[in-house]
C-alpha cells in the first residue's frame, strides 16, 4: 500500500481554500475511484490523467486500485485545475518522485492528453490567498502553475511561484536523484507600466458641462453616480470617461480588480492597474447583470 498527498486549491467566489489531494494505491481489482465531492469536470480527470502520464513516457498504475480523496469533502471542486496534483499524487505513490518535496508546494493545472499544462481559471486568487497564509506565519510554500497561469499569479509578490509548459517539467524537478533533477523556473509578471495610461479622456467631450462638473465632484467625492437621460444624451460616453478622473488604482485594489477578471478567465496582462468599464445593455435582465445562476 502506498499513500501520497498533494496540495492544491480550489475556488469559492474570490476565495482560494486550501484542498489536499490524497492518492492511495493498493491491490484488488483495477479502478480508478474519484471522492471529495468532485464535479463532472474534476472527475473526467481520471482519463486526462491517465492518457498524459502514458503519453509522457511515464508508468501509470494499470494493475492497482487507485483512490482519490479531495478533501474536505464538504467543499465543492471545480474545472480541471485538479489534474496535476493528481498526477504528481500518484507518481509519489509509485515512487518515482521524492515525496518529501510535496509538503513545500501546491499544485493546479489542466493537463493535456499529451501531457502538455494548460492554464486554468483563477490563478491570481490562488496566489492572493497562499501570500495571506504565508504573510500570516501559517504556511509556506510555492505554487506550481501553467506557464500562463503562473505569469499572471506572478502580479502577486511574496510568493514563490513557478511556472511549467509539461508534465515533465515537474516530474524533473521532484525527482529523487539531485544530479538529475532540473528546478522549475520562476514566474514572471507580464504586465507592464504602460498599461496605466486612460484610453478615454473627459475632454474628448465637448458641450456637457453640468454632466462633467458632476463627474467631477463624484470623482473628488468617491461618490456614487446616476445618470438619466434619452437615449444619445452622451451618458455612456461620459461614463466610460469616468475612470480617467479617478487616481491610479493601489497595488492591493489592482489585484482585486484582477482577480475578479481571472476568476472569468478575463485577465489580460495589457490591462494592469486600469480600471474596468462594463457597458450592458439597457435591456438586459437582472439575471444577465449578475452573471447568470
Amino acid at each position: 500500500m502506498s499513500l501520497a498527498i498533494v496540495h492544491s486549491r480550489a475556488l469559492d467566489g474570490l476565495n482560494a481554500p486550501e484542498v489536499t489531494v490524497e492518492v492511495h494505491l493498493a491491490n484488488g481489482l483495477p479502478c480508478f475511484t474519484l471522492v471529495g465531492l468532485a464535479d463532472t469536470e474534476v472527475k473526467e480527470a481520471r482519463e486526462r490523467v491517465r492518457a498524459a502520464l502514458s503519453n509522457s513516457g511515464l508508468e501509470f498504475p494499470f494493475n492497482k486500485r487507485i483512490t482519490v480523496n479531495l478533501a474536505p469533502a464538504d467543499l465543492p471542486k471545480e474545472s480541471g485545475r485538479f489534474d496535476l496534483p493528481i498526477a504528481v499524487g500518484i507518481l509519489a505513490a509509485m515512487g518515482h518522485i521524492d515525496a518529501r518535496h510535496l509538503a513545500d508546494l501546491e499544485f493546479a493545472g489542466e493537463l493535456s492528453l499529451g501531457g502538455e499544462l494548460r492554464p486554468v481559471r483563477g490563478a491570481l486568487p490562488m496566489a492572493l490567498a497562499l501570500r495571506r497564509r504565508v504573510q500570516g506565519g501559517l504556511l509556506k510554500r510555492g505554487l506550481v502553475l501553467p506557464q500562463a497561469s503562473a505569469r499572471e499569479a506572478a502580479l502577486v509578490s511574496g510568493v514563490p511561484l513557478f511556472e511549467a509548459g509539461h508534465l515533465m517539467d515537474v516530474v524533473q524537478s521532484l525527482v529523487a536523484d539531485e544530479a538529475a533533477r532540473v528546478p522549475l523556473k520562476q514566474a514572471r509578471a507580464d504586465a507592464t507600466a504602460a498599461a496605466l495610461e486612460s484610453v478615454h479622456d473627459l475632454r474628448d467631450v465637448k458641450g456637457q458641462s453640468a454632466a462633467k462638473r458632476a463627474l467631477e465632484v463624484a470623482a473628488a467625492g468617491n461618490h456614487s453616480l446616476l445618470m438619466v437621460g434619452p437615449p444619445g444624451t452622451g451618458k455612456s460616453m461620459l461614463a466610460q470617461r469616468f475612470a480617467g478622473l479617478l487616481p491610479p488604482l493601489t497595488q492591493d485594489e489592482a489585484l482585486e480588480s484582477a482577480a475578479v477578471l481571472s476568476l472569468a478567465g478575463r485577465f489580460e496582462a495589457s490591462a494592469w492597474r486600469r480600471r474596468v468599464f462594463r457597458s450592458p445593455h439597457h435591456t438586459a435582465s437582472p439575471v444577465a447583470l449578475v452573471g447568470g445562476v
